[in-house]
């Protein structure tokens, strides 16, 4: 079982059984029990869809939905950038864990591998992103137009006034 806490305080717990994900697979027809199935792979999916990531867990957590008094509107408004970095950082973790029990190493690893290249993506953009020079940039795009000549004589069949 893994916990994280959303924007208005709540603390919610993630817990990957058989059960979870048939009530997963039957709302969202999403088997997360093969998460390297599909094109991409459902890891890859849940990686990069935030709307999907959001509606796995809302299925997840649906059964705690009532001890919070909430609806699945209350909890989805609730989860901003940091809660959601926090769920999946907690999903993921909660695969790695079901896994590993189950005797299943070779999905534990590509999970954890899923969260290690998510990170790694995100630092190499963030990298290239603070390498851009703004100003050489503008500069090129002024040049570029400086380079054109004057326009083309008018043909013989062109009639000038």
């Amino acid at each position: 079982m893994k916990t994280f806490t959303d924007a208005a305080g709540r603390t919610w717990t993630l817990t990957l059984t058989l059960g979870t994900a048939m009530k997963v697979k039957a709302k969202l027809d999403i088997d997360l029990l093969q998460p390297e199935a599909g094109d991409p792979p459902l890891l890859t999916r849940l990686g990069t869809d935030e709307m999907l990531l959001g509606e796995v867990l809302c299925a997840m957590l649906e059964g705690q939905f009532e001890a919070n008094k909430v609806t699945d509107e209350d909890v989805r408004s609730s989860f901003d950038g940091q809660t959601l970095l926090a769920a999946q950082k907690a999903f993921y973790e909660e695969l790695i864990a079901f896994f590993r029990s189950r005797g299943r190493n070779d999905r534990a690893k590509a999970v954890a591998k899923q969260m290690a290249l998510i990170e790694a993506a995100v630092a190499a953009v963030e990298t290239r992103i603070d390498a851009l020079d703004i100003d050489a940039t503008i500069r090129g795009a002024m040049t570029t137009g400086e380079t054109s000549g004057a326009s083309p004589e008018a043909s013989a069949s062109t009639h000038v006034p």
